[in-house]
């Protein structure tokens, strides 16, 4: 059997613990979950959960009117019927809320395997790849934490950087909302890096630990948003979702805004409602599978692969600086811990590791 925590796609904060059978058979790897992190990048999972992102179908509940949020973790090999796979090996991906996970490998390599389920082929197959441990050059032993929470969001930013820097028009200034969110901190080392200013915005509660992070040249309220006045060229980078900041972000920077992501939705119980006409670019929505799969075709993946790995392990001893891994253990604190995260109430400065 498997513990999954299952939530209603009508409202993601009505959840149960379900118990489903989840048996190996032929073909097939039954995984033990030995541990996930759990941010607000998951919440955005839920948030988009249905067409056209179909995050919902990755691990559909038996009760289509649930759904089971994915989340990135690692796992032992718990029973295999796959040669080539032993019991004992860890794997890093994406998984379920849940206590095991069934899957069918198939292209398995030196490096790891993908689940060759029938329900994911039409998905994303950067979500549908788990990778062994034990030969995996972008795991470091000791910081196992900091890769089930930045790991994901870091390749997030790392293309986000990459997109901008690789455009038409490469940014000199970057707005970034949502500053003190994971994803967005990632991004900003990205850019960092590249020596373009970056401008974070977010709420007044979190103005000093965004300063504390080093990641931003210059930090503001959003509600100082409208005072924006940015060296050109400029991007927006928007995590919040939130239509009326988009609105005052254009407004002000006007001709000086070059191109406007939008990458996810923090607040994403915000009013949707358009603002109104915006100055500058139209907002494109930036879907990072899809554009990590033009730029391995476009560079082959074991160039991007090294490209990738450099910025991401320097960045795990940074996150340390702002970040403090926090263990979450049981059901009760895991749902407790979603419930927090659904809201809005998790200090930037904690990360969740949840186990079972």
């Amino acid at each position: 059997m498997a513990e999954q925590h299952w939530m209603a796609k009508a409202n993601i904060r009505d959840t149960k613990w379900v118990s489903e059978n989840a048996e190996a058979g032929s073909g097939e790897v039954r995984l033990k979950l030995d541990a996930f992190a759990l941010t607000a990048n998951n919440v955005t999972y839920a948030a988009f959960g249905g067409e056209p992102m179909k995050y919902w179908d990755f691990f559909p509940a038996s009760n289509p009117s649930y759904g089971r949020v994915p989340v990135w973790g690692f796992a032992t090999v718990e029973t295999s019927n796959v040669d080539g796979i032993e019991p004992g090996r860890r794997v890093y991906g994406y998984f379920p809320i849940s206590s095991h996970l069934v899957v069918q490998p198939t292209r398995l390599s030196k490096t790891g395997f993908s689940d060759g389920a029938a329900h994911r082929q039409a998905l994303a197959p950067v979500y549908n790849t788990y990778i062994f441990t034990d030969t995996d050059p972008i795991y470091v032993a000791d910081r196992e934490a900091e890769q089930m929470l930045f790991r994901p969001l870091y390749m997030t930013g790392w293309m986000i950087v990459d997109s901008l820097m690789n455009g038409k028009t490469p940014p000199k200034t970057v707005i970034i909302s949502s500053a003190s969110s994971k994803t967005a901190l990632a991004t900003a080392h990205g850019l960092h890096r590249q020596g373009v200013t970056v401008i974070g915005l977010t709420s007044p509660a979190n103005v000093d630990f965004v300063k504390g992070a080093g990641l931003y040249s210059d930090v503001k309220t959003y509600d100082e948003a409208s005072s924006l006045s940015p060296e050109a060229p400029a991007a927006y980078v928007d995590f919040v979702g939130r239509p009326a900041l988009t609105a005052a972000v254009h407004n002000a920077c006007g001709d000086a805004l070059k191109r406007s992501l939008v990458i996810g939705m923090t607040d994403w119980e915000a009013d949707r409602t358009p603002s109104g006409t915006l100055a500058g670019p139209q907002p494109e929505f930036f879907f990072v599978p899809t554009y990590a799969a033009e730029r391995a075709k476009a560079l082959g993946p074991e160039k991007l692969g090294a490209m990738t790995r450099e910025a991401m392990v320097s960045f795990y001893p940074v996150s340390r600086n702002f970040v403090t891994p926090e263990t979450v253990t049981g059901q009760a604190a895991i749902d407790a811990a979603w419930q927090a995260s659904a809201a809005g109430e998790v200090a930037p400065d904690r990360g969740l590791i949840c186990q079972l």
